[in-house]
């Protein structure tokens, strides 16, 4: 039977107990008596191993190092602020793409965006320019990339400080290379 992060976190408690007495049994063999005193700290260390092991589980993908998403903070679909109103933002780069969930009580998305550490960028006197996605950067004046801001496959005519939220929508952020 192969351990895998998912059977640790649904047996957790079965792999606690039984790791519990086997290490009660060893010391019990070197020591010749019962060691009621280490149960609790045996619990204890036991409880930091297992949440130990779920952090290391759920943790990065592994990207190749070339790839724009070598520096993303996020590689899966994930759920991010607090609010009434939610929102879905798809953050497609190089053939991948990566579903944010948000949360807020923002009434614009760049607002809801930038609560939620999502993007960077410059603000100018026609709104946010955004040149990083995700930890993914765009640099125009170096290559010629941008982040292109979309709804339903199309490319609006304005930017994320001008997209109004209600509740419901769908936005899109793609990396465009020139």
């Amino acid at each position: 039977m192969q351990i895998t992060p998912w059977a640790v976190k649904e047996n957790a408690e079965r792999y606690s107990y039984a790791l519990q007495h086997l290490l009660r049994r060893m010391l019990n063999f070197f020591y010749g008596k019962k060691i009621c005193v280490m149960k609790k700290t045996v619990s204890v260390s036991l409880a930091f191993l297992m949440v130990a092991l779920l952090f290391c589980s759920c943790g990065k993908q592994s990207v190749d190092e070339g790839s724009l998403w070598a520096d993303a903070v996020y590689t899966e679909d994930t759920e991010l602020g607090k609010g009434g109103k939610t929102v879905t933002v798809s953050v497609t780069a190089e053939e991948k793409t990566v579903v944010f969930t948000i949360n807020t009580d923002s009434a614009t998305l760049g607002a809801a965006l930038l609560e939620n550490n999502l993007v960077e960028g410059e603000t100018s006197e026609y709104g946010l320019f955004i040149s990083k996605v995700d930890g993914i950067s765009a640099d125009y004046e170096t290559d010629g990339a941008y982040w292109a801001f979309m709804q339903n496959g199309q490319m609006l005519e304005y930017g994320v400080d001008g997209a109004e939220l209600s509740g419901g929508e769908s936005y899109e952020l793609v990396y465009t290379a020139a």
